[in-house]
């Protein structure tokens, strides 16, 4: 090796973008390993290589001792004050041991070394570059198919198009140019491995800053994006300028900056719409090209239920579903979509249920009103229990039994009437129900509403012959 091997390195660092002096280090390292290699030396050695003229000289570490055992490694102060005579116990003496032959030994060694490491920094530079690149265009050329992969030459590499990121109504040809978005590089044993995709709607997002300088300068923000890649993208835009229209300086000049994104992708239909920060407006505008009539909002469920005219509800949905679904992502929100006739209906449904609650409201309170006569009634009961007001009115009917006696008279007369309020008679006169009220047949019990009259036995008895009589007088 000599000054070839000088120009060689410089001539690389050029064209490579090596630095020569890494290359220098890696040649050191490669020529111990092969000084200990070929000469079958354990011994430890340091590479001297002049950058100058490009000679290798090897020279032999050995430490200065008193008593020296190991002649490898070990060297005593007598000799190696014969080398330099500023050494001292402890220091480290250098012995040049380069071998006759080794200098075509150096230069193979070095062809190997600076091969390997020019990859390693290419790999390396390569790895650095399109890192710096993530979520960011690339255009690359359609190179070859692996398996179902598509390999693209992005310049000083590779980059992989793998079959879940490519649009489905897209077909690569050999030698096509395709600009794709770059979602990762991994650091691989083989080199940097560059994943690029044709379905990220960051591509979209790319495209319109390439295509419309107001996106590049800030002036227009995309605020969202929704995306079926090779089939319909929807957009939000909005100017921080209000002398600017976002929606229009993204449309272009008779569209020419849309159509230009929509031939890169192939035809992809493209809808942009004004982003707000009202949310009945951004919803409306993002069912675009449907014409909203209502929107109804949900703010803790995050829902809105929108409403659009009868014609229009195919067109706001979209095929499939497709028009709802962007719309949803892009705006964040669940959207409920109803034509204006299910409205009315939903409406007219709401006002009978409210008509139906309310007549039912009614009948409960008159419900209620009963109830109060039955507590009255209950009362009743308790007055009962306590026998004085019947006592005292059972005295009013005892009281020699007159009273009782007129009203029996009255009651039998002749046997003609034998119905009262919706009571039967008995035809052998055992029984006497009135008003829901039974008479014992032997005559010794008088139940009236439910309370017992309490008097003198005989009496009761007198009053139910005379009933009884009547009775048997006129037949039923």
């Amino acid at each position: 090796m000599g000054v070839e091997l000088i120009h060689a390195l410089e001539q690389l660092e050029k064209e490579k973008g090596v630095n020569k002096d890494i290359l220098i280090e890696a040649i050191e390292a490669a020529l111990i390993s092969a000084y200990k290699r070929n000469f079958g030396s354990t011994q430890e050695v340091r590479i001297s290589f002049d950058k100058g003229t490009g000679d290798v000289r090897v020279f032999s570490q050995k430490k200065i001792v008193e008593d020296p055992n190991d002649a490898m490694s070990e060297i005593s102060l007598e000799q190696a004050r014969k080398i330099d005579v500023s050494l001292g116990l402890d220091d480290v003496a250098e012995i040049e041991v380069t071998p006759r032959k080794f200098g075509r030994i150096a230069a193979q060694t070095a062809k190997q070394v600076v091969v390997q490491r020019i990859r390693e920094a290419e790999r390396g530079i390569i790895f650095d570059t399109f890192s710096s690149r993530e979520d960011d265009i690339v255009t690359g050329i359609v190179n070859r198919y692996e398996k179902k992969n598509v390999i693209l030459d992005v310049g000083k590499a590779e980059a992989v198009l793998p079959e879940k990121e490519q649009s489905r109504n897209e077909d690569y040809r050999y030698n096509d140019r395709l600009k794709t978005y770059v979602t990762e590089v991994r650091k691989t044993p083989k080199g940097p491995q560059i994943i690029v995709s044709r379905t990220h709607p960051g591509l979209v997002k790319r495209l319109f800053e390439l295509e419309v300088p107001e996106i590049g300068d800030g002036v227009v923000e995309i605020r969202s994006i929704s995306r079926e890649a090779g089939s319909r993208t929807k957009i939000a835009v909005f100017s921080r300028d209000d002398n600017v229209d976002p929606v229009g300086a993204c449309v272009g000049q008779k569209g020419a900056r849309v159509q230009a994104i929509v031939d890169e992708l192939r035809g992809e239909k493209i809808d942009i719409i004004k982003w707000s920060a009202n949310p009945v407006e951004f919803l409306s505008s993002s069912l675009s090209p449907a014409k909203v009539v209502r929107v109804d909002l949900s703010e803790e469920e995050k829902i809105a239920e929108i409403t659009v005219p009868d014609f229009q509800l195919s067109l706001a949905i979209g095929k499939e579903g497709q028009n709802a679904r962007l719309a949803a992502k892009l705006t964040g929100w669940k959207i409920d979509i109803r034509s204006e006739s299910q409205l009315r209906e939903e409406i007219e449904r709401q006002l009978l249920n409210y008509d139906r609650n309310y007549s039912l409201s009614d009948d409960e309170e008159d419900g209620d009103d009963y109830m109060d006569g039955d507590e009255a009634y209950d009362d009743g009961e308790e007055y009962d229990d306590d026998g004085e007001g019947y006592a005292d009115d059972g005295e009013e009917y005892d009281d020699g039994g007159e009273r009782y006696a007129d009203e029996g008279e009255g009651y039998a007369n002749d046997g003609d009437e034998n119905a009262v309020d919706g009571g039967e008679y008995a035809e052998n006169g055992d029984e006497n129900a009135a008003d829901g009220v039974e008479y014992a047949e032997d005559g010794d019990e008088n139940a009236v509403d439910g309370g017992e009259y309490a008097g003198d036995a005989g009496e009761n008895a007198e009053g139910a012959e005379e009933d009884a009589g009547a009775e048997s007088g006129g037949g039923i």
